[in-house]
């Protein structure tokens, strides 16, 4: 029995429930149950523990054996492997000819472009010299390297190639030349760790972090607001999928009055690509919703959002549409929420199928129609779906 097991059948004799009582209240299924407690089932989705701990009255973390989120796959591993030895490489001991900070700039720019469009497969090509560059650069160049490796670090990081993404991450950190400079890699930093399960974690850093950068927000820039915000928000996502609905609240709540002291969605200067706003904090609480089992809500607040001149990220949109597909199909309009996958498909192809919840999507999908289409049964495929 592995130790998630164990404690969903503890929890769940300690409050006197049948297997049958468990699944009728959480939504999962008895032979999942079964298969978990018996150890049949070695790991369960975190949106599985969630809901079992939702119904146990415990937090997520009490029921989490090891990191959930799966590593990349091989011909990722293949693609991005000219990536990580430029990243593990014993730094050069002399310089011959090294690059100049507008040199550096130039090729960056065009990389963050890569980045924002999710083409992974052209950041992969580019990534390698870029990173050679910006490790010759000192003095006035020494943000240019950091702003190179947090964007390595958030590439990495997408297509789930945790290891190096931390080891990336935190060189930024360590580089970094001031407080907003280093939230930026922190953000990143916390965001790696919810993605491995490791929310107790991201939730204290993110906290720390936002504590320490609070600002009076009649006398601070939209930088130092940014900052603060989308910390919060971190802070806010460690603790709703953790369990801890009134933190993740308060969170939400002081991002949301950065949103508003701001005013409109803007692009964040020590950010690489991120930007902070109000639709950037309602895109994430339609997220919320969905951790918190709420997909008629999650629906509604997204029919709800709001338009500025300056979008949010493409990533912080694309998420927002896998909410979408996943609020459609926990409500069983399975048509919908196959469009909708179908259209993140078409849009950033590079990006699908490296997420985990496109592929929790089309299982639900998958489980709730009595006949699958072409056009579903190929998407499985991209997303190596066992079907």
């Amino acid at each position: 029995m592995t130790d998630a097991g164990k404690k969903v059948k503890q929890a769940r004799k300690l409050r006197g429930l049948t297997q049958r009582e468990l699944a009728d209240h959480s939504g999962v299924s008895v032979s999942t149950i079964r298969k978990l407690e018996q150890g049949e089932r070695p790991t369960a989705r975190m949106e599985t523990l969630h809901a079992l701990a939702r119904t146990l009255r415990l937090e997520t973390m009490d029921l989490v054996a090891k990191p959930k989120e799966e590593g990349a796959r091989a011909e990722t591993h293949e693609l991005w492997a000219p990536v990580r030895a430029e990243l593990t490489r014993p730094p050069a001991s002399a310089i011959d000819a090294p690059a100049t900070p507008a040199g550096v700039s130039g090729v960056l720019r065009a990389a963050e472009l890569l980045y924002s469009n999710h083409q992974f497969t052209e950041l992969a090509a580019v990534l390698p010299g870029l990173l050679r560059d910006a490790d010759t650069l000192s003095g006035d160049g020494r943000g240019v390297q950091v702003r190179v490796l947090q964007l390595a670090a958030g590439a990495l990081t997408h297509t789930r190639q945790f290891d190096i993404a931390e080891l990336v991450v935190r060189r930024s950190l360590a580089n970094a030349q001031d407080r907003l400079e280093a939230s930026a890699s922190i953000n990143t930093l916390t965001w790696l760790m919810i993605r491995q399960g490791q929310l107790d974690q991201a939730l204290t850093l993110a906290t720390q972090w936002a504590d320490d950068l609070e600002p009076r927000i009649t006398r601070a820039t939209t930088s130092e607001l940014a900052a603060w915000g989308l910390l919060l928000l971190r802070a806010s996502g460690a603790a709703v999928r953790n369990n801890q609905p009134e933190v993740a609240a308060d969170m939400k709540r002081f991002a949301r009055s950065a949103a508003t002291a701001i005013g409109r969605e803007v692009k964040v200067a020590h950010e690489t690509v991120r930007t902070f706003g109000p639709t950037t904090v309602r895109m994430l609480t339609v997220e919320d919703a969905l951790v918190k089992d709420q997909p008629d809500t999650a629906l509604r607040l997204a029919a709800q959002m709001p338009l500025f001149a300056v979008r949010p990220s493409s990533s912080v949109r694309s998420r927002h549409g896998l909410d979408v597909a996943n609020a459609y199909a926990r409500l069983g309009r399975f048509t919908e929420s196959f469009g909708k996958l179908s259209e993140l498909q078409a849009a950033s192809p590079q990006w699908f199928p490296n997420q985990t919840p496109a592929r929790d999507t089309l299982r639900t999908i998958v489980e709730g129609r009595r006949t699958l289409t072409p056009e579903m049964r190929h998407m499985a495929s991209t997303l190596q779906l066992a079907l």
